[in-house]
Order: C-alpha cells, then structure tokens, then sequence
C-alpha cells in the first residue's frame, strides 16, 4: 500500500513540476539540506541508511528533562517516531546509569537525505549520534550547545581507554544495546573492548556492538526498519560477539605494518555526490513535496 501511494504520488508531482527534470539534476544533498521542515502523513523510512529518507519524520524537542538536542542550528534533530522515542527512553536510562540524563548529537534532516556536511549515513531517518560527555547541565541556551564539545573516551594513541571512560558509558550502550528496536551501535574499538573485557553477565547483546574509528566522542545508534516503512535491509551482524575484531583493530594501531593495503573502491562515490536522480524513487518525491 505504501509503495502504491508513493509510486501514485510521483507522477502526480512529476505531473505538477515539482519532481525535477533530467536537464535539472541538483545535487541531493542541496534539495535534502534546503528543506526546513517534514512532510505530512504516516512516518515511513525509505531505502539505505547511506542512501534514503524518511516520510513524516518528528523532531526530538530540543530539551527535555532528561536530555537535549545539540548543534541545533544544523536542523538536524529529526527522524522517524521510533527513534525519538527510543533517545527519550534512552535518556531515562541513562539517570538510572548515574548521569543526568544525554546530550544528542546529529539525528537526521527533515526529510532525511544526504547532508551538505558531515555523514555519509542518518539519511533515512533511523541513525543517531549520543555525546559521550556526562551533561553537567540540561538547561544550555542555543549558543552554548554550538560551543560546546564532547569528550573522547580514548588516550591519543588510540589504544586503551582514557581516564573519561567510565561504567556508567558502558551501562548506558548496554542498555541501547539490548533493546530490540536497535540494530546496531557503532562506537570505537578500544571502548568496544573494554566493554568485553568488563561484562560478566549476558554477552550477547556486544554482538550489536561494532568497532569502528571515528567513534571516541559519541556512539551511534542505528535502528531497525520500522514497521510499514520500505527500507533496504543491511545484512546481520556477523556471527559472535565481536570482540576479537575490536582486539585486531588494537592490534593495528599500535602496529600498522599488519595492516595489507586495500586498494581504494574505485566505484565508491560519497553520498553526498549523489544527484537527485540518483536517489530512490520515492526520495525524489519527499524531496520535492510542498
């Protein structure tokens, strides 16, 4: 039903002009950044976490008793009703974990889409980034959250946590981790390891945890296609825990001759390249709608 309302709706707007021509192909990230609000109906994400949008996203209210939005001049605090209410969850829990509650990092666009900066993924409306600093307060004015910056809970080197790393980080993923909405967190691999070198009760929940470099100052929540949307399926996370893989990457950084040069993709191209035509079909319409 979904796909025939949006399949409908793009001929009726290609119809009224509003679905750009071929001779007319803008960068999508240009369309997706210009757009300062959501469009109306049922909450629906579309396509690949690197490559869609989202239908009838909500915004996360910039400051809530238990958290706040950060950077908001970005806009970029949106995304589908299953996520908002996953972060205020979250936020909750992370009282119970000893802090006051979270400062969010970057959701998503209105209408999700590539970003005029920053991401290749939070395009469709499922993908969030949590500060990994402790709110001292919950009560920043709007310029203090642009000044203001997270803490890294890695040593410069790279190799083992730094003396900001604390249980109640690891109770806090533990607790996103293991609620059923989440399909992955990403997060660096020194903390990803200090996690699986600490947890003495059920394991498997660090199966969602995944290492991956840039991930010392935030963690990043990726949610599970919701039902009713019309999302690309990103395959299961291998087999095991994964902590072994977060050791390699230790490995690596304290010895980089183990690494074997990959050659680069030399089809890889940013999704901030992409041109609107590239993007799926239903995107071109929640792009253009009025």
């Amino acid at each position: 039903m979904i796909r025939k309302f949006l399949t409908a709706a793009v001929l009726a707007l290609t119809g009224l002009g509003l679905v750009q021509p071929a001779g007319a192909d803008p960068l999508a990230r240009s369309v997706f950044g210009a757009v300062p609000g959501p469009t109306g109906g049922a909450p629906v994400s579309i396509g690949f976490y690197s490559k869609g949008c989202v239908s009838g996203a909500v915004q996360l209210p910039e400051s809530g008793p238990t958290w706040q939005a950060m950077r908001l001049s970005r806009n970029r605090n949106w995304g589908h009703p299953e996520l908002v209410g996953f972060l205020i969850g979250l936020s909750q829990a992370a009282r119970q974990a000893g802090w006051q509650g979270l400062y969010i990092g970057d959701m998503g666009q209105p209408r999700g889409g590539p970003m005029t900066s920053g991401h290749a993924s939070h395009q469709s409306g499922l993908d969030a980034d949590v500060w990994m600093l402790p709110p001292q307060s919950l009560r920043l004015t709007a310029a203090q959250r642009e000044r203001i910056s997270s803490q890294s809970v890695v040593n410069r080197a790279g190799t083992a946590p730094s003396g900001l790393w604390s249980g109640s980080h690891m109770a806090i993923m533990r607790a996103a981790a293991r609620d059923p909405r989440v399909e992955r967190i990403f997060v660096d691999p020194v903390a990803k390891l200090a996690m699986c070198q600490t947890e003495t009760g059920d394991r498997r929940y660090l199966r969602k945890i995944r290492p991956l470099g840039g991930h010392d100052y935030h963690f990043h929540v990726r949610m599970a296609c919701p039902a009713g949307s019309v999302c690309q399926q990103q395959d299961a996370p291998p087999p095991g825990d994964g902590c072994a893989e977060a050791a390699e990457w230790i490995k690596n950084r304290i010895d980089p001759s183990r690494v074997k040069p990959v050659p680069p993709d030399p089809n890889y191209r940013h999704p901030r390249s992409f041109r609107l035509s590239e993007m799926p079909r239903q995107c071109q319409v929640v792009a253009t709608a009025r």
